[in-house]
């Protein structure tokens, strides 16, 4: 009798286990791949969110461009990169924030998740709070408008600016309707719009009442603001191009040491300080 048992015992290890019966090892082995690749899949997902949160914090960030104010040189809808660890100059295309109250106040039409991924960097920045501009003054350079053949110049030197200023039909807009001259304060910049009749830039803040400060202030964006300089067009594949610094501001005179701690602002023939 207890061979028979034992027997038995053996014939059934071998076959098909009864019911209520632990899993094979095979059974084991298929759950314990699944849930093994399933942390790698997690672990991929949060270490690629961790590296471009770094990227977006560190290196730089996307933006959409949301109007027309840097036409032609961006369109409406055009994604830029803009790099967080460079240095900027006179020229060169830069994103910064809106803490002068440039833009009306806007509501953020993404959803949660799109935040969430705009965030970590996946999806370019489409905040009100942002603006994107050309840098025309820096510290201590007088920006005027205009000379005798209708030119911006800076501390002096005649801005040539048909390679970026916006054409349509073969005609270039002018530099400037409004007449003025500015010296730019310490620590701020001066920009315009390519597109200058359709850009609401530093020249239509230099007159803003500043409680704070004082008249025009506001007109001058301060060099903290800056996320960085734009350094390509990603976005649309047909729109992919590198942006740079135009010519026309080589070997103009750093004027930086004689910043004031105030802008000089001339609009027409009224100036301030007098």
């Amino acid at each position: 009798m207890a061979d028979d048992y034992q027997a038995q015992r053996a014939a059934n290890s071998d076959g098909e286990q009864p019911d209520g019966a632990k899993p094979s090892r095979e059974q084991a082995s298929g759950w314990h791949r699944l849930r093994s690749g399933a942390i790698e899949i997690v672990v991929i997902v949060v270490g690629a969110l961790i590296i471009s949160a770094v990227l977006r914090a560190f290196v730089g960030q996307m933006f959409v461009i949301p109007s027309r104010s840097m036409e032609n040189t961006l369109q409406v809808g055009d994604r830029v990169f803009a790099v967080k660890a460079a240095d900027f100059h006179r020229g060169d295309v830069v994103v910064f924030k809106d803490t002068e109250k440039w833009l009306p106040a806007a509501q953020d039409r993404r959803s949660v998740p799109g935040r969430v991924l705009e965030f970590v960097g996946l999806l370019p920045n489409t905040s009100s709070n942002y603006l994107i501009k050309r840098v025309i003054g820096m510290p201590g350079d007088t920006v005027a408008c205009c000379n005798a053949k209708g030119q911006v110049t800076v501390n002096g030197k005649a801005l040539d600016e048909r390679s970026y200023l916006y054409s349509e039909n073969g005609r270039t807009v002018e530099p400037s309707a409004m007449e003025f001259r500015v010296t730019v304060p310490r620590d701020r910049m001066f920009v315009l719009g390519d597109h200058r009749n359709a850009s609401g830039d530093s020249r239509y803040h230099i007159e803003d009442f500043d409680p704070d400060e004082y008249t025009g202030a506001s007109g001058f964006v301060p060099l903290d603001n800056v996320v960085g300089p734009a350094k390509a067009i990603v976005l649309p594949l047909n729109r992919i191009q590198s942006l740079g610094t135009p010519d026309t501001f080589q070997g103009i005179p750093d004027k930086s040491a004689s910043a004031p701690d105030k802008a000089r602002i001339c609009v027409g023939d009224t100036c301030t300080p007098k």
